[in-house]
């Protein structure tokens, strides 16, 4: 590798990492070569006036080939912003939403705010919203680059998700300043080892579990734990390649197909915990900024308690805010957990912590020392801006300056539920799991708790029928409890509808159901129904992990004629609810302001 050589690689676009691995280098060698020979990038405004006028956007991006470099000289104290990069089905934009408040909020600290993000359609990357903008990889060489040219006096890496945290480590290692928890703290919160060490040490207890790196080991941990188990690769986005799995033959075709197991890269096996009642955390601490860890403010922000079962993906779950089931005692525990997680990672800013609680033992799942999806969400809740507040105890103030010392508790209920984007995927089934799918979220407000989960459907586009006929149909594990959710339908005023199982059920608790064929028995059957209308609920629970060919072609026809369909017996509660409260009361309108 020659200075010419390498001079022309990186004008071609080749990276340090690919260079390295090309060259059998490091990448660290690599860049060391490359800044000896003074090959650094220029970096050149994009011109968003067409070479009619002189540009002023700060918008840059980065280039190797021999220009004028025009970056502005400045001398004020600067804070790189990390995004969350490109935007897909899975990754959600609420963190945008944190980057942009932590760039108002530094604003207003004085600092200038350098905003590095490679998606071009979010609010962070307008012009107005920080001082300066990089159209660059979230990538260690590149945001390397920008710090060093810019001189940043730190780097906030906590509210892009999780793409910029799995930098914190590499950033720290060459010298920039992370502002909030440390590196070493997110480290404890994302090794699984150094993880379950931290909760014993608290003895907080988490699902038994274990770690595989090939398909034997899996199979081992998970007879060792006992079926159903949950598997997942280690520092994944958006739940990626997250699965329960209930079979050997299930657990070996997981291994094989959707996942590359090394020592590098362990699949992390957990006992899966049924019919447990999921909780969502996000506190807010500035432990990290004094000398005593005893020391320091802690606030919880919002408890949201799922309203599907454990295993759906928190960003794609409706949750409740306050808990709506919990036991004072449940609560109490979450609260004392919290904290003392808090303070043993030394939190400076944002933590989000999962939750799930079953036969009144409370089970932490995983904690992230960052912003969740759930942050604008809780924030909007309760009224307070909890990404600004994070990001000024970043910059070096306490929670105490900043005037917010105590949990606030609602008086009124606040139902997040998520927006699907299955109508525009024919023949996708709409079940939810661990991967998340949604790509949007809406809130419903309410003091009444059936009301508020009932506007979230309607905010979702998929209001509550408040008459007609529901199709019910469950798997036989939910059979034992299906009569209780029906007779609340009935007792509405709605017509139950059935196959042969689920009617049977039906009818020997008393109901009287229109019993209908199955979809290879012959016709009408319910695919027949939703077309022609004559459905206006469905309740449809998946009747195994591999769901039948019948039950997906159902809950697709169910999307396109725009039925509304609950997958879950907990939903199907939650809205029998929401339109009694309708028929009685009717509901009303508020502004979020009032609400606070």
């Amino acid at each position: 590798m020659n200075p010419e050589l390498l001079a022309r690689a990186k004008s071609l676009g080749f990276s340090d990492r690919q260079i390295a691995h090309l060259t059998g280098q490091t990448e660290a060698g690599v860049r060391a070569r490359r800044k000896q020979l003074g090959l650094v990038p220029g970096y050149r405004l994009v011109d968003t006036c067409a070479a009619e006028f002189e540009a002023y956007t700060p918008y840059y991006y980065s280039s190797y080939d021999r220009g004028d470099d025009e970056v502005r000289p400045s001398a004020h104290r600067k804070v790189m912003i990390l995004g969350g990069g490109p935007n897909r089905i899975g990754q959600g934009i609420e963190f945008d939403y944190c980057c942009v408040h932590a760039a108002f909020a530094l604003k207003e600290e004085g600092f200038e705010t350098i905003m590095v993000n490679s998606n071009p359609e979010t609010v962070s990357t307008d012009y107005d919203t920080s001082d300066r903008l990089y159209f660059e990889p979230l990538t260690l060489e590149d945001v390397l680059n920008i710090y060093e040219r810019e001189r940043c006096w730190g780097a906030i890496a906590q509210f892009g998700g999780q793409t910029p945290l799995n930098l914190a480590l590499g950033l720290q290692a060459n010298g920039v300043n992370i502002l909030g928890t440390t590196p070493q703290s997110i480290e404890i919160a994302e090794d699984r080892e150094l993880f379950a060490a931290m909760l014993r040490r608290l003895n907080i207890p988490q699902p038994p579990n274990g770690i595989a790196t090939n398909e034997d080991e899996a199979l081992a941990v998970a007879r060792q734990l006992g079926y159903p188990v949950l598997v997942r690769p280690s520092f994944v986005l958006g739940g990626r390649a997250m699965q329960i799995v209930f079979s050997d033959a299930e657990l070996r075709h997981y291994m094989r197909y959707a996942v590359e197991a090394s020592p590098e890269r362990p699949v992390l096996v957990d006992k899966f915990l049924e019919d447990a009642t999921e909780v969502d955390v996000d506190c807010i601490a500035d432990v990290g900024r004094f000398d005593d860890p005893a020391q320091g403010t802690i606030v919880i922000g919002g408890l949201l308690e799922h309203i599907e079962f454990a295993g759906v993906h928190s960003g794609d779950a409706a949750m409740v805010l306050p808990p709506h089931t919990l036991t004072p005692a449940a609560i109490q525990t979450i609260r004392e957990y919290t904290h003392a997680m808090a303070r043993e990672l030394r939190v400076v800013g944002l933590m989000n912590v999962q939750y799930a609680v079953k036969d009144a033992t409370v089970y932490v799942l995983e904690v992230n020392p960052r912003a969740s999806r759930t942050v604008p969400f809780v924030s909007k809740a309760i009224g307070v801006p909890l990404a600004k507040l994070a990001a000024k105890v970043m910059a070096g103030k306490t929670l105490g300056e900043l005037g917010f010392t105590r949990e606030i508790w609602p008086d009124y209920w606040a139902v997040k539920e998520s927006v699907f984007p299955f109508n525009r995927f024919p023949g996708q089934d709409i079940l939810l799991s661990p991967e998340m799918r949604s790509t949007g979220e809406v809130m419903g407000l309410d003091a009444d708790l059936g009301i508020a989960y009932a506007k979230s459907q309607m905010a979702a586009g998929s209001p509550p029928p408040l008459e007609g006929r529901v199709f019910v149909s469950v798997s036989d594990a939910d059979k034992p409890k299906v009569a209780e959710i029906a007779r609340l339908y009935v007792d509405l005023g709605f017509e139950l509808v059935a196959t042969g199982g689920t009617a049977r059920v039906l009818e020997e608790a008393g109901l009287r159901v229109r019993r209908i064929f199955k979809l290879q028995e012959g016709r009408p059957h319910a695919v027949d129904l939703l077309i022609n209308r004559e459905i206006q609920l469905v309740i449809n629970t998946p009747s195994g992990q591999a769901p039948r060919a019948d039950e997906v072609k159902i809950r697709t026809t169910a999307v396109y004629t725009g039925t509304p369909i609950m997958t879950t017996l907990s939903g199907a509660r939650a809205l029998a609810l929401g339109i009694a409260a309708l028929k009685r009361q009717g509901y009303g309108v508020k502004t979020l302001q009032e609400y606070h």
